[in-house]
């Protein structure tokens, strides 16, 4: 933003393509690894809530369905 360019105000600074598809393929990522966690959450919350598993039961069933489901992703 600070640099001089000269132009037209169209064409704007070249893009570096390299870092916009790293940071883009970033986004997704997380993205996707995020809504996985989130599922798994939901789910312990129920299995913890509604049967008699309790808090620990909820908590192992959210890090083994969160590890489950990160590694089919991969």
């Amino acid at each position: 933003m600070s640099e001089h360019h000269s132009g037209p105000v169209e064409t704007g600074a070249p893009m570096n393509y390299a870092e916009h598809e790293k940071t883009y393929d970033m986004f997704i990522a997380g993205t996707k690894f995020g809504t996985i966690i989130l599922v798994a959450l939901m789910i312990a919350m129920g299995i913890g809530f509604f049967t008699s598993a309790g808090l620990i039961g909820g908590f192992l069933a959210w890090v083994a369905l969160s590890g489950a489901g990160v590694v089919m992703m991969r």
